[in-house]
């Protein structure tokens, strides 16, 4: 017969034994969940869609599907090179134009009155321009006179360029903006581009055209921040851009992308910061007052506290947690993806009826209510049945946690039940980084957060963007420091065509 002594040392030690036992499976169980993300990230669909299994029918399982993944062997190759002429030389934004392009000729004369003055000579300048897919040369010629009483000399008056002393047209910098920044073609790819269509422009003259193309630009995109803030709902978001950093050459700095976007008005905002803290957001939002929706993200937190900031949460990073914890609790997971479900084809049936925000509203209040009443209770019976750290106890608890900022949609006909439109608005800059892989500078980042801008409200209001850029870049030049240039910003200048056109 064991002693007693003996007995209980044995039974504190199996139960010792059995919590390191337990403790070993919930890491486990986590390394796998990871293990089955990133391959579903590797090789998975992206789409986000959920379709429910009928139960009804026979599914096959396929076993030893899982397979580990080795990591590459790696090695660090250096060498030495020597740089060329072109990398040494300062970046020019002045274009040497062929004899062969065609011309087109526009003749100036003086502002005033040379009847009975004589022709002197004439001043000739020339500028690259494109219009329906062909490269041709603007030539401008400006007549010069002189009095016959040997007073004076007049000139026909010099057009202003976008460009000071540059000979690039409104139209080439439009093209090669847009390019960039809704076709994502990096500048040497567009480099190439020309060259197989008989122009050769240098990527540090294209440089150099982008740089000013965009100090032209700052006044009016410091305008469309301000009107943007004067906004009562936003949503906001972020992503990240890698920065070539010139502190340690060859390294890159991983700098954010910070997006806004009013879903009334359609207006969208980007803005470059060096990194992700609520620097960003608080400098950019201090004077805003509304509705502020955003993800889960604990940067957005402080904004919780400013009794003039309302928050909202996006029930589509909810869905989401759900479906990435499938492969740990699949039926818990499908069953809540089931009633989310039925949220979106309310908001669905909203779209397709047309309705106004108040149709919304009362739509809202009387079918979705019911469901986000049955979803918390069934997040609050489960979340004592799941493991914290498991990837449905994970989903459970973040969306309970967000749950007063979630249900918050249904109390206006505005809001929206997530952050797709947003994040729709940043879907071009994710491509583009897979193509431009990094920005130059800090500075050449922001300025593609003003590009960004502007082309992405384009996208919203069903502008052409590059109808609009050329335009505003013509116009720009010949506008006074106490000028409005409201009349530029996407939606009055879209509203200006429409009267024109009719």
């Amino acid at each position: 017969m064991i002693p007693r002594e003996e007995y209980e040392m044995m039974v504190a030690e199996n139960a010792k034994l059995l919590g390191v036992v337990k403790d070993f499976e919930t890491k486990l169980l986590s390394l796998q969940q990871q293990v089955q993300q990133y391959a579903r990230m590797i090789f998975g669909s992206r789409s986000e869609r959920f379709i429910p299994i009928d139960k009804s029918q026979m599914s096959i399982e396929l076993e030893g599907t899982e397979s580990p993944f080795p990591q590459p062997l790696t090695e660090t190759i250096s060498y030495t090179r020597k740089k060329t002429d072109t990398e040494q030389k300062p970046g020019h934004s002045r274009l040497e134009l062929s004899p062969d392009l065609p011309r087109e000729v526009k003749i100036i004369e003086p502002e005033q009155d040379v009847t009975g003055w004589k022709k002197i000579g004439e001043e000739v300048s020339e500028c690259l321009a494109r219009r329906k897919g062909t490269w041709y040369v603007k030539r401008t010629i400006r007549y010069k006179y002189a009095n016959p009483s040997g007073e004076g000399v007049v000139i026909g008056p010099m057009p202003l360029m976008p460009i000071h002393k540059g000979n690039a047209d409104a139209s080439v910098l439009s093209f090669i903006l847009t390019n960039k920044f809704t076709n994502h073609l990096p500048w040497y790819r567009q480099v190439q581009m020309f060259k197989r269509e008989g122009i050769t422009i240098a990527e540090s003259t294209m440089v150099g055209w982008f740089k000013a193309a965009c100090k032209l630009l700052e006044p009016l995109y410091d305008l469309h921040k301000a009107r943007f803030l004067l906004s009562t709902y936003i949503q906001a978001d972020e992503t990240p851009i890698k920065v070539q950093s010139h502190d340690v050459p060859g390294a890159t700095h991983k700098g954010y992308f910070w997006a806004y976007f009013d879903p009334v008005t359609k207006t969208v905002v980007f803005e470059y910061r060096p990194g992700r803290g609520q620097v960003g957001p608080m400098e950019f939002l201090k004077d805003f007052h509304g509705s502020l929706q955003t993800d889960g993200y604990a940067g957005y937190d402080v904004f919780g506290r400013d009794k003039d900031i309302i928050l909202l949460s996006c029930f589509a990073h909810a869905r989401r947690k759900f479906d990435e914890a499938k492969g740990n609790d699949k039926e818990r997971s499908e069953e809540m993806l089931k009633m989310i479900q039925k949220l979106y084809l309310i908001e669905q049936k909203a779209k397709t009826l047309g309705h106004d925000f108040d149709a919304i509203r009362d739509l809202r209040q009387k079918d979705s209510l019911p469901i986000l009443i049955e979803i918390e209770a069934w997040l609050k019976k489960n979340l004592v049945e799941t493991l914290p750290k498991s990837s449905i106890g994970g989903a459970i608890a973040y969306t309970l946690t967000l749950w007063p900022r979630l249900i918050r949609y249904i109390e206006d006909g505005r809001y929206q039940i997530d952050n797709n439109l947003i994040e729709n608005s940043i879907r071009p800059i994710a491509i583009g980084r897979k193509n431009y892989l990094f920005a130059g500078s800090h500075e050449a980042a922001q300025w593609a957060a003003m590009i960004y801008s502007f082309m992405g409200t384009c996208k919203q209001l069903q502008i052409d963007p590059s109808v609009w850029l050329e335009d505003v870049i013509e116009r720009l030049p010949y506008f006074k420091r106490n000028d409005d240039l409201s009349v530029l910003l996407p939606d009055n200048w879209k509203k200006d065509s429409q009267l024109l056109g009719s």
